[in-house]
């Protein structure tokens, strides 16, 4: 199947000349890149977190894959959502779903489940794809979408465990994408405290101490499953280290800064 596109002109334009335009923008130039194991990154309006996307994808290596993390906002589908075939449309072109490591990730996973419907109406993977067809746009690469809903909190662990040891050996290069906006409607002064509480525990790649945070000082970060997930899979594929690359809210583009979302970009070495 072709998974269209739900939220081109609304999180951004669907006029292709426009969005690279807009895109390469976001990019910071002559910056280094380094080669990831992981990282994290926004996926609200462009006109909100394309800045910090853009500095996060500025500094990574192109992968041959890249397994892409995301909360599920709708409801719809199975807890452990993963597509195996198919494609994914956005207005710079389509980008195939690796068939052969999605399928080798369902068969040896006993969380993973094959299905589309998570992910039809689900826009936290969608807007990552512009910002890597934009900076790959030499370099083609596949992907691998995984729709994540509440569950145990062991489960997210395990998840991740059976991820990384999956990616062991391989002789391509994947890299995984935990989509998470950070706290959501709180003031600026809170959203900043929490998300820096939040920030910490991942800098330290400290999956438990993350969850731990979440549910005691209540930071509303959509993402944090996909982000436990992601940072048990590299830690399993011998990540050592994480960076802030940056961090903004949405009331330093709107002057609201009584009800502001949190973004932050971070990759893991």
């Amino acid at each position: 199947m072709v998974r269209k596109p739900i939220v081109a002109g609304q999180f951004y334009t669907a006029n292709p000349e426009r969005l690279e335009e807009e895109i390469k923008g976001y990019f910071i130039p002559n910056t280094t890149r380094e080669e990831v194991l992981g990282l994290v990154a926004p996926h609200a309006g462009y006109m909100y977190s394309g800045s910090c996307a853009g500095a996060v994808y500025s500094r990574i290596k192109p992968a041959q894959t890249f397994i892409i993390l995301c909360p599920n906002h709708t409801g719809y589908g199975k807890p452990f959502a993963i597509m195996t075939k198919g494609t994914w449309e956005t207005p710079l072109g389509n980008i195939p779903i690796d068939f052969q490591l999605a399928n080798q990730l369902l068969t040896s996973s006993k969380y993973l489940e094959e299905d589309h419907l998570a992910h039809l109406y689900e826009h936290s993977i969608e807007v990552h794809l512009p910002f890597l067809q934009v900076i790959f746009k030499e370099e083609p690469f596949q992907i691998i979408p995984i729709c994540l809903s509440h569950s145990k909190s062991s489960d997210y662990k395990e998840l991740g465990l059976e991820i990384g040891k999956g990616l062991q050996n391989l002789s391509k290069k994947v890299v995984l994408i935990a989509s998470s906006d950070m706290t959501h409607y709180e003031s600026q002064t809170d959203a900043q405290r929490k998300d820096k509480i939040a920030i910490e525990a991942i800098l330290k790649l400290d999956e438990a101490l993350l969850l731990e945070k979440i549910n005691t000082f209540h930071i509303t970060m959509c993402g944090y499953i996909p982000t436990i997930v992601m940072l048990s899979a590299v830690k399993e594929l011998g990540a050592k280290e994480a960076e802030l690359i940056k961090y903004t809210t949405s009331g330093e583009t709107t002057g609201d800064y009584q009800q502001v979302v949190g973004y932050a970009g971070i990759i893991v070495k």
